[in-house]
């Protein structure tokens, strides 16, 4: 019998998993470069309060460790350290070219003795269990091949006490206001990519992605059903973004 291949979507595509990863990898390779002046213009700098608000609701402690995981650039670890004297932050990230420009920012910012830098999986961490107070990870869960695995590690990496921490774009309630929201993400943000990142099918896939992520409940009980208790949520911008918090009990 010949073997059966497990497919997942890679925006409106359906891939091989195997594939997937690779597909990701080569999207934010990229984009790397133009990543944070990207966030700026598609969210009209708004990207910026909800990593505020974020922070707002994780309420940072002193000599607490952070893993950051699809950590990018640093957006979220830099503001985590800057509310938490003597706090350490991981920031890892499956592409390289991600974490080589974070580097760069820490370095500016004086950052770069309280922060490590890894390529790591999130489905796969090499980190040992109970090692982290909080784990987060923003706009990059919709990327993972499968969710459920990721969102298993991150139980597994934090320790008993520990939090998650989701930031990641959902559904307006409102459908009005979700179809107008559709016709500027699938219209304005591909040509946006095309002219300041000369990649229009990278962002293509960015709008894409976004709309086969779960929504706001189905993706609160995935994080229930990975162990983690206290599961909430809280929309952002009228539910364009949310929030999704967990404790490891």
């Amino acid at each position: 019998m010949a073997e059966q291949h497990r497919t997942t979507h890679f925006g409106f595509q359906t891939v091989d998993e195997d594939q997937k990863a690779g597909m990701v990898h080569g999207v934010f390779s990229r984009v790397a470069s133009k990543y944070d002046i990207m966030n700026d213009l598609m969210s009209v700098g708004i990207h910026r309060l909800w990593k505020d608000a974020m922070m707002d609701w994780l309420s940072p402690r002193p000599e607490q460790r952070l893993l950051d995981v699809a950590g990018g650039t640093g957006d979220v670890a830099f503001r985590f350290l800057e509310r938490a004297p003597g706090a350490t932050a991981v920031v890892c990230d499956l592409t390289e070219p991600m974490l080589k420009e974070g580097e760069k920012r820490a370095e500016a910012a004086n950052l770069a003795d309280r922060l490590t830098w890894q390529v790591e999986d999130a489905m796969d961490l090499s980190f040992p269990d109970n090692s982290f107070d909080v784990y987060t990870i923003s706009f990059g869960i919709r990327n993972v091949t499968r969710i459920p695995d990721a969102l298993r590690e991150a139980y597994r990496v934090l320790k008993p006490g520990g939090r998650l921490m989701v930031l990641e774009f959902n559904r307006i309630p409102n459908d009005m206001l979700q179809w107008l929201y559709d016709k500027y993400s699938f219209n304005v943000i591909p040509l946006m990519g095309q002219i300041v990142a000369n990649d229009r099918d990278s962002y293509q896939y960015l709008v894409e992605s976004i709309r086969k992520f779960p929504d706001q409940e189905n993706f609160a009980n995935m994080i229930r059903e990975a162990g983690f208790a206290q599961v909430r949520y809280r929309n952002l911008s009228m539910g364009i973004a949310a929030l999704h918090s967990g404790w490891k009990i």
